[in-house]
């Protein structure tokens, strides 16, 4: 008789001892399955590894802190898993939890090769490639408590503000999550927890953390209890104490004896305070002074001291560009050419080198200046600093290794490097990006540029928005202005700012749309060609949707994938590009869209284009315009960046 596979005895003494408890156990809060990364046959090595890591999780004495890691085998079909517990809970429950979900997670995402399963003790997720280490924001999950609340406003920030004060300290310490109590608006108690993986690094947790708190507003408003994941991170908040409280928090404060002080130690205690007093009073007079000198003409005109300390000198441009040599030039812009450089610290940077030609240079400069510098979001490029000497006008930035998107999606070579998931990664940035701008940042603005060649991609092909020197900055609750000049892209100018120079948030809903289709397509909205005939990308996309071949866009690179996934994107983008700027969605609802499979889209209706017979009047535009204001009871002023 054959011998019997030790994989196969393992299988069956697994399901033997973990069905028993499997029944007795709650069922995920949710589970992701990833088919499109590949299935796996029962009795196949990829099996056979799967099993081997399941069941060096049972066996493992040493997750004292509450994760554990493993892998097993050699590519193609090695195995890595990742296991975590809930920081707050015992070691005896992690191994508990972490025993129900190896087989619940197998049973769910039958022969797939990755997987996800978040528990309410523990979190199990394993793959074909490497997942230690990184920062994973996709898939998530939100689950929310059906109670509802009075004041939605106020407990929104109160939640948002809960979370927001857990995240510096789950990101330094040793486990990567921490636990807060706090008030609601009113008066009952707020409970707050927030988690990382504890293998990334203080800055991934925190990014990680900093992400999941801004999808508050779009999963949380009105409920008064819910929760977060997504494989790196997760947050929880409600009104209940869910979490176990730490217990030195419940010890009493031991008392304080204080031994008697000597007339000399009190001479000199009298001492050191006048020494700190009168310090500090100097300090005081030099900040004073200092504030009182005249200010450089060139910085009064430009109105940017406010952001002095991120001034370099020219100097060390300069010298990190090599003289702007033309072997460190990355490209040129309506703003001047492009450049790379390195700091005497080694840091890389990438320099914008206003154009001495360029009439829009001052402006621009000045606007992108203080806009950048205010803000601060995994999905915009950051701004390190500034240069003014002489003519000379540079913006630095951190330099971004893979340039910009455009030169993947429109490039027939490197399109090959972008399968879909890295596609759908793309789309999810940008879309969170631009909610930060509209939403969740100190200022309102508009970018009002937003295209292939704006988005720039990193070493791990995340997007990050770049190029605000066409932003206009709004208060709060402004959502629309005008302008006589036009500037931008065409093709992706919102028809009612290309024609009437109006442009609100839903400009640059109408641009993401465009670059959506663009992203699936891999065609250019000024440049698209279906076989021998030029046609408009959105003509030719609406036609096929009404047709029912909506299929036709997807680019043949991307066959394959989830075609699902690609048609529910190119159902966004119709409804980011419609006519009627008050029937297209705003970022909120766009990533709830992205996020959540469960959600119903409208349908679209024709998409707008300044390159149609049919277009809209200036009447119909400012009715639509005025409608979406209204719809959000918001003021409509003018507000310039000084």
């Amino acid at each position: 008789m054959a011998p019997v596979s030790p994989s196969l005895i393992f299988s069956v003494c697994l399901i033997f001892i973990l069905i028993p408890q499997a029944t007795t156990q709650p069922s995920f809060i949710c589970h992701i399955c990833s088919p499109g990364l590949g299935n796996y046959t029962t009795n196949s090595t990829y099996a056979a590894n799967l099993n081997h890591v399941f069941s060096s999780f049972s066996s493992n004495t040493a997750i004292d802190n509450g994760f554990y890691s493993a892998s097993y085998g050699l590519d193609p079909d090695k195995v890595y898993a990742i296991g975590l517990r809930r920081g707050d809970l015992n070691q005896d429950v992690c191994r508990s939890c972490l025993n129900d979900s190896t087989l619940a997670l197998i049973q769910l995402c039958p022969n797939q090769k990755e997987a996800i399963g978040w528990y309410d003790n523990c979190t199990l997720r394993f793959s074909n490639h490497s997942i230690f280490g990184s920062e994973d924001d996709i898939p998530s999950c939100y689950r929310y408590n059906r109670s509802n609340v009075s004041d939605v406003d106020g407990y929104g920030k109160a939640v948002k503000s809960l979370l927001d004060s857990m995240i510096s300290e789950a990101a330094s310490s040793t486990r990567k999550f921490a636990t807060k109590t706090s008030v609601a608006p009113d008066l009952s108690k707020l409970y707050g927890f927030v988690q990382c993986t504890p293998d990334l690094t203080e800055q991934q947790c925190n990014n990680c953390l900093e992400m999941t708190s801004s999808q508050l507003p779009l999963y949380g408003i009105g409920k008064g209890g819910g929760r977060f994941y997504t494989p790196s991170c997760n947050f929880r908040f409600d009104t209940y104490l869910f979490f176990q409280p730490r217990a030195e928090a419940t010890l009493p404060p031991s008392p304080i004896f204080y031994p008697p002080m000597s007339a000399k130690a009190r001479i000199a205690i009298i001492m050191a305070l006048l020494g700190i007093i009168a310090l500090i009073l100097v300090l005081s007079i030099c900040i004073c002074l200092r504030a009182a000198k005249p200010i450089d003409s060139r910085e009064t005109v430009d109105k940017i001291t406010s952001v002095e300390s991120l001034q370099f000198e020219f100097g060390t441009i300069r010298a990190a560009t090599d003289n702007f040599s033309d072997t460190n030039k990355l490209g040129k812009g309506g703003f001047g050419a492009v450049y790379r450089g390195t700091l005497p610290n080694e840091q890389e940077i990438a320099v914008k080198r206003l154009s001495r030609n360029s009439g829009q240079g001052d402006q621009e400069f000045k606007n992108e200046v203080l806009l950048v510098a205010k803000l601060q979001h995994r999905n915009l490029v950051r701004l390190l600093g500034f240069c003014l000497e002489g003519n000379e006008r540079l913006l630095i930035y951190e330099f971004v290794p893979n340039t910009s998107l455009d030169h993947y999606i429109f490039d027939s070579m490197k399109r090959a490097d972008l399968n879909w998931e890295r596609c759908y990664k793309i789309i999810g940035g940008v879309a969170r990006g631009l909610l930060y701008l509209h939403e969740d940042s100190r200022l309102r603005i508009i970018h009002r540029d937003l295209k292939a060649a704006n988005i720039l991609l990193d070493a791990e092909m995340n997007p990050k928005i770049s190029d605000f020197g066409m932003a206009r900055m709004f208060v709060v609750d402004q959502t629309e202005g005008s302008t006589d000049r036009i500037v931008g892209t065409y093709g992706y100018m919102a028809p009612e700012y290309a024609m009437f120079g109006q442009f609100s948030i839903k400009s640059d809903i109408f641009s993401f749309g465009v670059l959506i289709l663009e992203i699936v397509s891999g065609q250019k909205i000024t440049r698209f060609r279906d076989e021998e005939n030029i046609e408009y990308l959105l003509t030719y996309a609406w036609e096929n949707w009404r047709e029912g071949t909506t299929s036709n866009l997807i680019d043949p690179t991307l066959r394959g994938g989830p075609t699902a996934e690609m048609m529910r994107c190119i159902h966004i983008g119709l409804l980011c590009v419609q006519q009627n700027v008050a029937d297209r969605p705003n970022m909120t609802s766009v990533l709830l869209m992205l996020n959540s499979n469960s959600v119903d889209l409208p349908s679209p209706t024709q998409p707008a284009s300044f390159l149609q017979r049919n277009l809209p009047s200036a009447e119909s535009l400012q009715q639509g315009i005025n409608s979406s204001v209204s719809k959000y009871e918001v003021s409509i002023t003018e507000l310039y960046p000084r």
